[in-house]
């Protein structure tokens, strides 16, 4: 059971913590949603997992006849639904399949906010919950990870004692400023041009040099004389 004054981790850390491909996802869901730290990104991961494989155990007892697991793929549903991440009506096991770290980092509280225009940025957003500025029906909620709830959503807003609620308060985004907020949560990121990437400075400088020259040699080489015919 554990200790109860000491709360059990929730979540799993990566099995080799060397990756390059995964460490590049890490940091750009980071900056995209404004997380403090990988924590916070790995316990969204094992939510998604702990969903997953309670979806294929279901499955594989469903097929059985487990009276049972019909009870508790509806729970799972249910659960689902609940927290929005899947719709309320219609969905199935395989919905709980396709769910991804996304689906589950944009019902947290802090994406809300930034999404609804209630901050410039996910980062200001998190401020503004942490200090006691946000509140969903009234209630002030300090937790940014705090997974919002269907029905939720339409009731977040600055709390009314908040100096921020006043509709002139400078750090406040405008209502022009909500459009480009709004486009800017829903841009896609730009491909970034692929760069040559090595360990050492004078190595990269040893490469440069060399498809320069490889370029100018290709450009010096004189074409065939034409036949006569």
């Amino acid at each position: 059971m554990g200790d109860p004054k000491f709360s059990r981790r929730k979540y799993e850390k990566p099995s080799h913590p060397w990756e390059g491909e995964r460490i590049k996802a890490e940091n750009e869901l980071l900056m995209k949603y404004g997380l403090k730290n990988k924590r916070e990104l790995w316990r969204a991961q094992s939510f998604v997992r702990t969903l997953r494989a309670q979806s294929r155990d279901l499955q594989a007892r469903v097929r059985t006849g487990d009276k049972q697991a019909e009870t508790e793929t509806k729970e799972l549903l249910q659960r689902c639904a609940k927290l929005a991440l899947l719709p309320a009506d219609g969905a199935t096991l395989n919905d709980v399949l396709s769910l991804n770290t996304e689906a589950v980092l944009q019902r947290r509280f802090q994406t809300v906010i930034y999404r609804k225009g209630l901050a410039f940025t996910p980062k200001q957003a998190r401020q503004f919950i942490v200090h006691g500025h946000a509140s969903i029906s009234g209630r002030k909620v300090t937790i940014p990870g705090y997974f919002v709830k269907r029905g939720e959503e339409d009731k977040i807003d600055y709390h009314t004692m908040s100096p921020i609620s006043n509709d002139l308060h400078p750090v406040r985004p405008k209502p022009e400023d909500l459009q480009k907020i709004k486009e800017a949560a829903e841009a896609p990121k730009t491909e970034e041009k692929e760069e040559i990437k090595v360990a050492k400075p004078k190595l990269m400088k040893i490469i440069k040099t060399e498809l320069k020259e490889e370029k100018e040699s290709e450009a010096d080489v004189p074409e065939p004389p034409e036949q006569e015919g």
